[in-house]
């Protein structure tokens, strides 16, 4: 079974007491009630980086330009359990948008220090390489979930070159 190609994108920003990432509480379907970053599928005839500007627009409705992603890298989420689930993700960065995020039906958007990711009410692996590539690293991770879909049974990093640079 093929994963399905989705995107996240994690909106920076510097503060008094350093930095801060954008992330939404899931109002809906897919982890419903966790906090995730922004993103979504990527729809037939789009790239990874179209879709990264449509999911922040519909998400959290701000505008996000393509030339303004910066590219973090891939995460592979398998769930031997429930291979239906797996996912390619491809993570972009930016410091540059449009409006100010607001709440949509599907994300509650919050700022969150760098420092003090909210990694209890995130899925499990974001603080195995979110805090990584927050902080510049570029790389491709690939997760195993444990049989509960939930918990990590193992993950891997290696350096990630981006494709299309």
């Amino acid at each position: 079974m093929t994963a399905a190609h989705v995107t996240l994108c994690f909106l920076l920003r510097d503060g008094a007491d350093g930095g801060h990432v954008l992330l939404g509480t899931k109002k809906t379907g897919f982890g419903q009630g966790k906090v995730v970053g922004v993103g979504g599928h990527v729809e037939l005839g789009e790239t990874a980086s179209q879709a990264a500007c449509r999911e922040v627009r519909e998400e959290i409705n701000v505008l996000v330009r393509a030339q303004d992603l910066i590219p973090a890298g891939t995460v592979d989420f398998v769930f031997p359990a429930r291979p239906e689930w797996n996912m390619a993700t491809t993570v972009f960065l930016t410091r540059a948008w449009e409006g100010d995020p607001s709440e949509s039906e599907e994300i509650a958007p919050a700022w969150f220090p760098v420092a003090q990711l909210p990694v209890d009410r995130m899925w499990a692996d974001a603080e195995h390489w979110l805090p990584a590539m927050i902080s510049g690293q570029r790389i491709a991770v690939r997760v195993d979930l444990a049989a509960d879909n939930e918990n990590v049974a193992h993950v891997s990093t290696m350096e990630w070159a981006d494709p299309e640079a």
